[in-house]
């Protein structure tokens, strides 16, 4: 099993995994937080600009970590993603989700005041867009970011993460070109497990490497 020091040396795995697609018309947009350390590198590797996926989990009820539901700020506009499975698995109730999704809008809406994002989304149309993260779970969140994305017409959307279990990885082929996963364990139990350091990133840790990225062109 592949363990990486930390978000930067999985981002810096990726990066070599992408390599050919240096001096390309390409578009890193990372899901916040722990996804920008790995999109940086990306984004430094590849010469390209680096963007956000405001992208929050809603977690199923006694169960935080366990994805029913996905919320995603599509330029403006919060789409709300359900995975009807795990929904129904756990019996949700269509008053916790409303509850939980007013709370989590209002997070996005924060963290789209703290990162600068109230401005248009830089443009993807004709353009490659590869999403990242540290990593999948479900894939819950994950798919709302890539239905958002691909709503924006990019010629191209790749979804490149270092750990995702092979089931997650396998549901997520249809909504993109490509995959790029460094370890698709079948023996997943938690992202974190595959990290030496995987704390949980401060708001300022995120303005920092915004602040170090190539910056990309709104208009």
């Amino acid at each position: 099993m592949t363990r990486f020091a930390d978000r930067a040396d999985a981002g810096r795995r990726l990066a070599a995994k992408l390599a050919p697609l240096a001096g390309t018309d390409v578009v890193v947009l990372a899901l916040p937080r722990g996804g920008v350390a790995v999109g940086f590198e990306i984004a430094q590797a590849l010469n390209a600009p680096l963007d956000l996926v405001l992208v929050r989990k809603i977690g199923a009820p006694g169960m935080p970590e366990l994805a029913v539901a996905a919320l995603v700020d599509a330029g403006g506009e919060v789409m709300r993603v359900v995975d009807e499975g795990v929904a129904g698995g756990v019996g949700l109730q269509p008053a916790y989700l409303d509850r939980e999704a007013a709370r989590e809008e209002r997070e996005l809406a924060r963290r789209r005041a703290v990162y600068g994002g109230a401005g248009a989304p830089v443009p993807l149309f004709g353009r490659t867009a590869i999403v990242v993260d540290d990593g999948i779970a479900t894939g819950t969140t994950m798919r709302a970011a890539l239905l958002a994305i691909r709503r924006r017409d990019p010629a191209r959307l790749i979804l490149a993460v270092p750990v995702a279990p092979a089931a997650a990885i396998d549901a997520l082929r249809s909504e993109v070109d490509e995959i790029v996963a460094l370890e698709t364990p079948e023996d997943f139990f938690a992202i974190g497990q595959f990290y030496g350091d995987f704390h949980q990133m401060s708001d300022g840790e995120v303005l920092a490497l915004l602040e170090r990225a190539t910056r990309p062109t709104r208009y």
